[in-house]
């Protein structure tokens, strides 16, 4: 670093993520939905939240790094119908890093071909979708994205010479619980992966490798600032199949409680769960002796109808 340098902590472009406006969603949905569509939304709740958990504790090393850097969260970024969400991209004066953050419960083993397995509760196993691969098509982008930029064939010829020795793909096991097991992985992959510990010392052996060449400040910011401006929110609204669901929900349950009025002598059904309903009696408080429909699932469900004038 020169001694002239003013960058010489990291510099946050982008900090926020599009998770947490999707967290929020879902936690809205939660509200009202039952059943299934409750138990779907739950999970994808605490997906949702271990993602976030797991970049939090990125964030935290790269605050803490006193390095000086560009970073920038949850780019998304598109090229020629294609996608990335990059978790977060990390702009150095040597080397760029592209970083896939996953906060994975469970044991993880890597085989020979570079396939991931997922190990539960030391019986359970079940495959999953290598992190390394995602990684390599965000990577695959950026390259297309920035060789259409190169004006002639001199410099999209040296820039693809070396793309790969700029920008480093890295899969952070952000989840201090996971234990790795990559001794039969290939080197290049097992090179790859990482824990969240060890971010900031990785950055340094890369750097130190030789090949990279020394930035000056204002093309790392340049670099940076280009990401930021190909940035684009993601449209994609992951709460629409479950209020598609919801809305299907309601009707179903609107159709229901219409037939009561052609046969009364059907059961209410609850408005939480669709389960029959038990007609009962406040026994104290400001309501006792009014009557009202009690969903027959209680304790488990707490719904409640109350008796209309024209139901007594």
């Amino acid at each position: 670093m020169g001694l002239f340098d003013k960058i010489k902590e990291p510099v946050f472009l982008k900090e926020t993520t599009s998770a947490e406006a999707h967290l929020a969603a879902l936690q809205e949905l939660a509200k009202t939905a039952t059943g299934d569509i409750a138990a779907k939304i739950e999970q994808d709740i605490k997906n949702i939240n271990a993602g976030l958990l797991g970049e939090s504790n990125v964030l935290f090393e790269l605050k803490n790094s006193h390095m000086p850097m560009c970073v920038l969260r949850d780019l998304y970024l598109e090229h020629n119908g294609l996608s990335a969400q990059i978790d977060f991209l990390i702009i150095t004066r040597k080397r760029f890093f592209v970083i896939e953050c996953k906060n994975l419960y469970g044991n993880i083993e890597i085989n020979h071909r570079g396939e991931f397995t997922r190990i539960l509760d030391h019986k359970k196993r079940e495959g999953i979708y290598s992190p390394i691969t995602q990684n390599l098509r965000h990577l695959e982008l950026i390259r297309q994205m920035r060789l259409a930029e190169k004006g002639n064939l001199l410099t999209r010829t040296l820039f693809e010479k070396y793309f790969y020795d700029n920008y480093c793909p890295v899969v952070v096991l952000a989840n201090p619980k996971t234990i790795l097991n990559a001794r039969y992985a290939q080197p290049e992959v097992k090179n790859q992966i990482i824990r969240a510990d060890q971010l900031i010392s990785y950055i340094h052996a890369v750097n130190s490798e030789p090949g990279a060449t020394i930035s000056p400040e204002s093309e790392m910011m340049s670099l940076a600032q280009y990401f930021l401006a190909q940035h684009r929110e993601n449209t994609v609204d992951y709460t629409e199949k479950y209020r598609t669901a919801l809305n299907l929900q309601t009707t179903e349950f609107a159709v229901k409680q219409a037939a009561l009025s052609v046969a009364p002598e059907l059961r209410v059904l609850c408005p939480k769960c669709g389960a029959t309903m038990i007609r009962r009696k406040a026994a104290k408080g400001p309501n006792a002796g009014r009557e009202f429909y009690g969903c027959s699932n209680y304790p488990k469900c707490k719904g409640i109808v109350n008796v209309e004038p024209s139901l007594s």
